[in-house]
């Protein structure tokens, strides 16, 4: 019985804070609603952004022309002050490109995205577009070249929405070593160091953890098997796994 009241006495407590916490923000949305327009009317871009606001919590909606438009009017709305929350609905409603011909041009920049990086050799980005929604996936160093490909895609025309599936790998002094180890083999091989040439499309060498996963293009089956050799022959990797795609074209 005694566990009983405690716990309604803790459900009524949950129950009136949540309220409290309802009514004080709502004191505030008339004053967010105005400062919410006041911003998205500012800006070219976002001026066809509507908003309303219950409890805090502000709900955009209305078309833009790109996808980062729609991540900017969010951003723009969440620095107001006494903003509990963001509902992004704004509908990206500008150009309207072919899936196939949009991921090559995505394909086509995230390529040549961040050549000359120490790093480049070391991501692996791969995407694909199915009704406007691209779908990102892959391996990166840092924040900088996941964060670089994303700005990419979402300023695109054509693209609607983004699926986040990239992965920042931890930091390891340890999977560093190896990288550049790895990377050295592979390169000074005779037969290999011509895929160091272009560096729009090298042999890209993902390490986490120990483990290495090798990805990219490659012209014949020999590169491949040598690649995988190589990569196999030095020490500490836990395993190699050889994902080069053989291109003959």
């Amino acid at each position: 019985m005694k566990k009983q009241l405690v716990a309604v006495t803790m459900a009524l407590l949950v129950l009136l804070s949540m309220t409290a916490f309802a009514a004080n923000n709502g004191r505030y949305d008339q004053e967010i609603q105005q400062a919410v327009s006041q911003k998205m009317h500012r800006s070219k871009q976002l001026k066809n952004v509507d908003s309303s606001v219950e409890d805090g919590v502000v709900t955009l909606t209305g078309p833009v022309n790109l996808y980062q438009d729609k991540l900017d009017a969010a951003k723009k709305a969440k620095k107001i002050a006494n903003v509990a929350g963001i509902r992004n609905d704004i509908e990206v409603a500008g150009a309207n490109v072919p899936d196939n011909q949009l991921e090559q041009k995505l394909a086509k920049k995230l390529a040549f995205d961040r050549v000359g990086y120490f790093d480049n050799t070391f991501n692996y980005l791969a995407l694909t577009v199915e009704n406007g929604v691209v779908t990102l996936r892959g391996d990166t160093m840092y924040d900088a070249p996941k964060d670089s490909a994303m700005a990419i895609v979402a300023s695109t025309p054509g693209v609607k929405d983004v699926v986040d599936n990239v992965k920042v790998l931890p930091t390891s002094f340890f999977d560093n070593s190896l990288r550049v180890k790895i990377a050295r083999a592979i390169y000074r091989d005779p037969v290999l160091g011509k895929y160091g040439i272009d560096p729009v499309h090298p042999i890209r060498i993902v390490v986490d953890n120990g483990h290495v996963t090798l990805y990219g293009s490659v012209q014949s089956t020999m590169d491949k098997d040598i690649a995988g050799v190589r990569a196999g022959a030095i020490s500490g990797a836990f395993s190699v796994e050889n994902k080069l795609v053989v291109n003959r074209s």
